[in-house]
């Protein structure tokens, strides 16, 4: 029976496939990708399940349950990384949900529904910019505007299918229609604190959050950063710096969470007052009503505060997508499944990181395990996970798979 300790060296085999022998990185469509997919392909095989990679370079694995050609039950996350990356982000949920798998092993014949597992090829958009290709791809929500998009060596995606020994036209075979699908189940790890804190092993999402990203421009006036007086300024940097820290102020005690990431000036010289000041700003929360209602708040104060300077602003909103909630039953599921390991109330969190779940669930019932992370970090070569967390993750996510099929069966 695989055990935790084999799930945490599989998440470590999995590392030896990075694009750097001294960080991880291992992005959509490249060689790393496919021994990926062929590591976990293998791992799918011992488990018992029949293996294909689709139409969008996404690894499944499939069992059939009481009937042949059932509705499946579909567990799973992705398997690319961000550049040096941690070794759970991912990873770790689709190991567990092939280990998972091969706990059950004949039993999965007597369930009323399939169990598929999937690794999904991109989430994290590392390579092209556009997160969630490979859940996307499975959603048939694909647009077809994607294929020009390039990455830093200037190959495009559609070049980069065709590399990988994709083909683009055949794209829509990736898709799934609703039908072929009870529900989606991920085991992620939190990627927050609030796990730790509360000393848990495990928690369940209550939905996944709805996000909104710009682009914002403060403009100024560009002059002489020696010869001009303080009162003849119209200092862009100075002003996107008060912008900046408007949105923290206001953001911090709203339960929602917002980040800059990203800063500009123009000209750019050390004895030029800025005369425009570009800044990135990630807006985020549990709805998308609460989202937008901050949103207003926020554009109302950065206009004032610009005014009030002499500036100009300009916004240009480059990103939008959607809450995702968990499903009600799916969720249970999940619940039912921690209560399993001794938690009798365990946390519900919204996850503030986007997830596969937001493009599943477009198409079918999502849901989603938390497992405590180390200090809540992610995206570093720092995560880590304790042992007994994964243990009780395993246990939680198998426990979960029968209750979704009690669930189903008293329908």
């Amino acid at each position: 029976m695989t055990t935790a300790a084999e799930v945490l060296s599989r998440c470590a085999e999995l590392d030896r496939h990075s694009a750097h022998p001294t960080h991880l990185e291992r992005v959509h469509l490249t060689p790393e990708h496919a021994a990926a997919n062929a590591l976990v392909a293998e791992w799918m095989t011992r488990a018992g399940l029949t293996t294909w990679q689709d139409a969008g370079g996404n690894q499944y694995g499939r069992r059939e349950g009481r009937e042949p050609g059932l509705p499946a039950l579909l567990l799973g996350s992705h398997l690319d990384t961000v550049p040096d990356a941690g070794s759970y982000d991912g990873m770790l949920g689709v190991v567990l949900a092939v280990a998972v798998a091969e706990r059950l092993g004949d039993r999965i014949g007597n369930l009323p529904f399939a169990l598929e597992v999937i690794g999904f090829g991109d989430e994290e958009g590392a390579r092209f910019g556009k997160a969630l290709l490979g859940s996307c791809a499975v959603a048939g929500t694909w647009d077809p505007a994607w294929w020009d998009q390039q990455d830093a060596d200037g190959t495009s995606l559609r070049q980069a299918f065709l590399d990988f020994g994709l083909d683009p036209d055949r794209i829509g075979e990736a898709a799934r229609p609703p039908d072929e699908l009870v529900g989606y189940l991920e085991a992620h790890i939190e990627q927050g604190p609030y796990l730790e804190e509360a000393d848990a092993s495990l928690g369940h999402v209550t939905a996944i959050a709805g996000a909104r990203r710009f682009v914002i421009s403060v403009l100024g006036e560009a002059r002489h950063a020696g010869g001009t007086p303080y009162d003849r300024r119209k200092d862009a940097l100075v002003g996107a710096a008060e912008c900046i820290t408007a949105v923290e102020r206001l953001v911090r005690p709203s339960g929602c969470i917002a980040t800059v990431g990203r800063i500009e000036a123009h000209p750019g010289a050390v004895n030029v007052i800025a005369g425009r000041a570009d800044f990135t700003l990630d807006l985020r929360a549990a709805t998308d009503e609460d989202r937008d209602a901050m949103w207003k708040r926020l554009d109302v104060e950065l206009h004032g505060i610009c005014e009030a300077r002499g500036l100009g602003l300009t916004v240009v909103e480059t990103h939008r997508a959607p809450a995702t909630p968990c499903a009600p039953w799916l969720t249970e599921a999940i619940v039912d499944g921690i209560a399993a390991t001794g938690d009798p109330d365990p946390l519900g969190l919204w996850s503030r990181a986007g997830h596969d779940g937001m493009a599943m669930g477009a198409i079918t019932d999502v849901a989603m395990l938390f497992i405590r992370c180390h200090d809540g970090i992610s995206h570093h070569p720092d995560e880590d996970v304790r042992e007994i967390d994964v243990a009780r993750a395993l246990d939680a996510l198998e426990r979960a798979v029968l209750s979704v099929a009690e669930r189903v069966e008293g329908r």
